[in-house]
């Protein structure tokens, strides 16, 4: 893995994200001995939103999920 000190990291900004998008992961290290590693982040399908997750089977209806949510409003 390819490591770049922080000022080396700010001057070659574009090519360190080409190393990143090539290699997977690039290191910066900081003076003060502190280490940071750059990864892309996994693109997310097109037109598909980052809420879109799959739903949860519970076995019981929605009209079930209503009246629960109304007797607890109720409590409150």
């Amino acid at each position: 893995m390819r490591t770049f000190t922080f000022s080396e990291a700010r001057r070659k900004l574009g090519t360190l994200l080409d190393m990143v998008e090539a290699e997977g992961e690039v290191r910066i290290c900081r003076k003060d001995g502190q280490v940071f590693t750059i990864r892309p982040v996994e693109i997310i399908e097109a037109g598909r939103s980052p809420l879109d997750i799959p739903g949860v089977e519970l076995g019981i209806s929605a009209d079930e999920i209503v009246d629960v949510i109304r007797e607890g409003r109720e409590q409150a």
